[in-house]
């Protein structure tokens, strides 16, 4: 993998900015969130959304505890549901660092049918590196191989960020 600096402004990178991010965030997440913050681009989890819905009751919320309390996870429509809802409700220029999603390749090709509706194209996807041993899972291969087919994924100037 390759290693890039940590600044968004640095790529050329603009507040319309939109970016995958697969890997463990948590491990880089103070600088890019000033990163991100600094250009007003929004950083965006399934789980931060999820909560929110939890939170707020509503009928998505629910269908979500429900399923958490017998220890289910999230079912796939649910969350496409809860991830369409914010992406419909940001207004169309908007950039954002989406991260834990798309998690799968229908995921993936749902994402980028909203994309194509609304006319937008990701800038690019960001691969984190993780410890060896480390808890967190690594993305789906066909999901990262969806994207370095669509070229947002490959060649020597991919933004990754490997931190091993």
């Amino acid at each position: 993998m390759h290693a890039i600096p940590l600044n968004f402004s640095r790529s050329g990178s603009t507040t319309s900015a939109k970016f995958i991010c697969f890997g463990d965030i948590s491990r880089l997440w103070a600088g890019l969130a000033i990163e991100a913050r600094s250009l007003k681009i929004e950083h965006v989890s399934p789980e931060t959304l999820v909560h929110q819905e939890i939170c707020r009751r509503t009928p998505l919320g629910q269908q979500v505890a429900k399923a958490r309390q017998h220890g289910a996870a999230v079912p796939d429509q649910t969350l496409l549901a809860i991830l369409r809802k914010w992406f419909w409700a940001r207004k169309p220029d908007a950039g954002f660092l989406l991260s834990g999603f798309p998690a799968t390749l229908l995921h993936a090709r749902v994402f980028d049918e909203w994309l194509d509706a609304r006319e937008e194209n990701l800038s690019g996807c960001l691969c984190v590196g993780s410890e060896a041993g480390a808890a967190f899972a690594p993305p789906d291969p066909a999901v990262i191989e969806h994207y370095r087919t669509l070229g947002l994924l490959s060649g020597p100037s991919l933004p990754v960020l490997d931190l091993v």
